[in-house]
């Protein structure tokens, strides 16, 4: 069974605000393996694991018809209500059980969402949907973040990753498949030919408020909220005003780079 975590309105609201689409180097390394394999471009997407749709609006730029699924009717309800392309539709349904015929989808992906499936029985449902010669594309997000900003940026990435280390006691088992960098998923995956790269960085723009933001949306803290609803919001109040105090600033709309390194399972079947 696939594990729940992002039910709540108010935490889908969180994600959408501020979750970021795939950046360009994560980008360009799907669309260069897709050109790669592919003659023809792809005529079904199935992003599995939506959330609030940042990763399909990024595939609907590209393909033709792009369905985002997800277990979770809040966040597809943040997807439907975000500026999209017309290509773009959304279903509620777990990534477990995908209402497609079989052999009908060109490309199905997953964007920080895999690691949360009942793995096995995700990947028996994508062989059955994924056509002959369609390919899967499954990547995350890792814990290797770092922030950049002047000449203070290993003193900013210190002060992130404090408040990152203290939320990862409350991180949920299946957060070891994203610390082991898919290794899992990638030896799950059915297709023979298939490969993972985990050296892709990404530079995404945000401010201190998106940081922020970031780690409030993020699985541990919403655990770590249940649990101590004071503690969690103490905690993210003093990453902002140490993270100002850092940098020299006093607005949290104050521009910083985030980068993160990402993961990425490639599969041709």
């Amino acid at each position: 069974m696939a594990t729940q975590m992002f039910e709540g309105r108010r935490h889908a609201a969180v994600y959408q605000k501020y979750r970021f689409a795939p950046g360009k180097e994560l980008q360009q390394t799907i669309l260069t393996y897709l050109q790669e394999k592919r003659a023809n471009p792809a005529e079904l997407v199935v992003d599995v694991g939506c959330g609030s749709g940042q990763g399909t609006r990024f595939l609907a730029e590209h393909f033709k018809k792009v369905v985002g699924t997800d277990i979770s009717e809040a966040q597809i309800q943040e997807a439907r209500d975000a500026p999209s392309l017309p290509n773009v539709s959304y279903l509620v349904c777990p990534a477990e059980e995908l209402p497609f015929e079989d052999a009908s989808v060109d490309l199905l992906t997953s964007f920080t969402a895999a690691h949360w499936f009942d793995i096995e029985k995700f990947m028996r449902e994508a062989n059955r949907v994924v056509k002959p010669g369609g390919c899967m594309v499954i990547s995350t997000y890792t814990v290797d973040v770092s922030l950049r900003y002047g000449n203070c940026s290993q003193k900013l990435t210190e002060v992130f990753r404090e408040s990152w280390d203290l939320l990862l006691k409350y991180s949920h088992n299946r957060i070891k498949l994203v610390l082991e960098d898919y290794k899992e998923i990638f030896e799950a995956l059915p297709f023979p030919d298939k490969k993972r790269i985990t050296d892709i960085f990404d530079k995404i723009p945000m401010t201190v408020a998106g940081v922020v933001g970031y780690l409030e949306s993020v699985s541990p803290y919403q655990a770590f909220m249940k649990n101590d609803p004071e503690a969690a919001k103490s905690l993210l109040q003093e990453t902002e005003k140490r993270m100002l105090e850092t940098m020299g600033v006093c607005s949290r709309e104050t521009p910083v780079e985030f980068w993160v390194r990402h993961v990425c399972v490639l599969g041709c079947k």
